[in-house]
């Protein structure tokens, strides 16, 4: 699989983004960062708009940039389309017109996404005609995301595109963005400083700070793990990816299977095989030492305990491993001491299904 190869170098007055990335050829990779972590700036660079120096850049085996080599390919020769908070869409052009725009500095020969796919795929087919001034503020964002894949780049840079929506619009818009990830092979590089957004959507993640990336791996692994910052935050959370694979009708529960067992979860019927993200927070996550079976809890996994931290006074986080499967559970230090978890210690997760968000 081709991958994205991102060495480079900014210097500002008081501030320098150094990074040296190799990141997948496909799906969704987090930037995810604190204000000033380097986040724009390393999307920036990629996409020209910011000169690094003693750097290389290569976006699925295409040469962007290579000083070592004297190779510059300028911004508007790159094969990329960037998306911004605001959508900035022409406002004397319909909707139909600002996606057909795009096509413009594209050859036909390169266009490979038909136009009513992709409009298909962002649920727009009905603003066509409408002016940008009379859309709401997720509509917007869908067609400016859309004219930006009008093009048909080998790179989709995204930075912070929801920041500008309430949570009700942003829980909109990303079923949208899953199922672009889902039905397309252009890889995205999404910068969001908001941890909810980042584990609905991440496949991989880069965690910047300071100018630096001081962890790039899946999402799965590096928000479990106890040594870096996503952790301990207030909204820590595991992501699981599994398959719907049975229905109950009477209890309207669907089973999804993942890797390290089957989590109940309620919801309307879906289709079996598909493919399903869950993510589970960690203060939603109880521990037991025995296999309850007088609970209304559905969700029981047997999990071995592989760190513990204290992550505020008197509170501690727990990281499992269920079968493969990573998990966090936040409990009070007295209720890690009278458990008396160690590491290596089998214990019993229990995750209440109502608590699940998909």
């Amino acid at each position: 699989m081709s991958m994205i190869d991102a060495r480079l170098q900014v210097d500002f007055p008081d501030y320098t983004l150094d990074v040296d990335l190799v990141l997948p050829g496909r799906g969704v990779t987090g930037v995810f960062g604190a204000s000033g972590a380097g986040k724009s700036t390393l999307l920036r660079a990629i996409a020209g708009l910011e000169r690094p120096k003693n750097s290389r850049i290569v976006i699925r085996n295409k040469v962007w940039q290579d000083d070592a080599q004297g190779t510059f390919i300028p911004t508007h020769r790159r094969a990329l389309g960037f998306v911004f908070q605001d959508a900035a869409l022409f406002p004397h052009l319909t909707v139909a017109q600002n996606i057909r725009y795009g096509l413009q500095r594209t050859p036909p020969e390169q266009q490979k996404i038909p136009l009513d796919y992709l409009v298909d795929l962002l649920g727009i087919g009905h603003l066509a005609e409408r002016q940008p001034e009379s859309l709401s503020g997720g509509e917007a964002q869908r067609v400016g995301i859309a004219r930006a894949l009008a093009t048909s780049p080998r790179l989709l840079l995204m930075d912070e595109p929801l920041a500008s929506l309430d949570r009700k619009r942003k829980m909109e818009i990303i079923p949208y963005l899953n199922r672009l990830n889902e039905n397309l092979d252009i890889p995205i590089l999404y910068v969001s400083h908001a941890l909810d957004e980042i584990v609905r959507l991440a496949d991989h993640l880069v965690l910047l700070e300071d100018g630096r990336a001081i962890a790039s791996d899946s999402a799965g692994k590096l928000l479990t793990r106890l040594d870096l910052p996503l952790a301990h935050e207030a909204d820590a959370a595991a992501v699981i990816n599994g398959l719907i694979t049975g229905r109950d009708e009477h209890f309207l529960l669907n089973t999804v299977t993942f890797e390290g067992g089957t989590i109940t979860l309620p919801g309307p019927a879906s289709t079996p095989g598909k493919k399903i993200r869950l993510r589970i927070q960690a203060n939603d996550v109880s521990l037991t030492l025995q296999h309850a079976t007088d609970t209304s809890i559905l969700n029981i996994l047997e999990s071995r305990v592989i760190g513990l931290e204290e992550t505020a006074p008197g509170l501690v986080m727990v990281a499992l491993d269920a079968n493969g499967a990573r998990l966090l559970c936040r409990l009070t230090a007295r209720s890690a001491s009278t458990l008396a978890l160690e590491r290596g210690k089998r214990v019993y997760a229990q995750i209440k299904a109502a608590a699940i968000v998909d």
